[in-house]
């Protein structure tokens, strides 16, 4: 699995944590329903704005988004 896919599944998993539908996320992110499905669905790369955005948003690190670490929040 690439780094997008990586980041995909992982956000796809936090939403559903929340119970927060993809439009939702979308709006947050000011952007349409379907470009924050590609997101998810690793068709798409973001901005690090959107990345910090999503990380703050879901209380993780950069580094768990992107598959490079386990660990959700690591200090």
């Amino acid at each position: 699995m690439d780094t997008l896919q990586i980041m995909g599944a992982r956000l796809k998993t936090l939403r559903k944590e929340r119970r927060i539908y993809q439009r939702e996320m979308g709006e947050l992110l000011g952007v349409t329903l379907g470009h924050y499905q590609k997101i998810e669905h690793g068709d798409v790369n973001i901005s690090v704005l959107t990345l910090c955005t999503l990380a703050g948003y879901f209380e993780v690190s950069a580094d768990y988004l992107l598959g490079l670490t386990e660990e959700r929040n690591p200090l």
